[in-house]
């Protein structure tokens, strides 16, 4: 189970959007996050980009491949 919010290339991982949230943790950019309940169980919050972040909505899938840079859609 990943340990980070950032999404790293190494990781691999697919489940549900439960949430999703938007802050300015250092007050200089707005992040974007999406909670996801892994199918593997537990959840994970992970910092995406702004535009799969306006596409995805609680109920979607999002699947993280290893050695892709950015989790899609499914």
């Amino acid at each position: 189970m990943p340990k980070s919010r950032k999404v790293r290339e190494e990781d691999a991982w697919e489940g549900v959007v439960v949430d999703k949230t938007r802050r300015a943790t250092d007050g200089l950019g707005l992040y974007h996050y999406v909670e996801v309940r892994l199918s593997a169980g537990g959840t994970g919050k992970f910092r995406v980009d702004k535009a799969l972040w306006k596409s995805v909505g609680p109920g979607d899938r999002l699947v993280k491949a290893a050695g892709a840079a950015a989790p899609v859609k499914a």
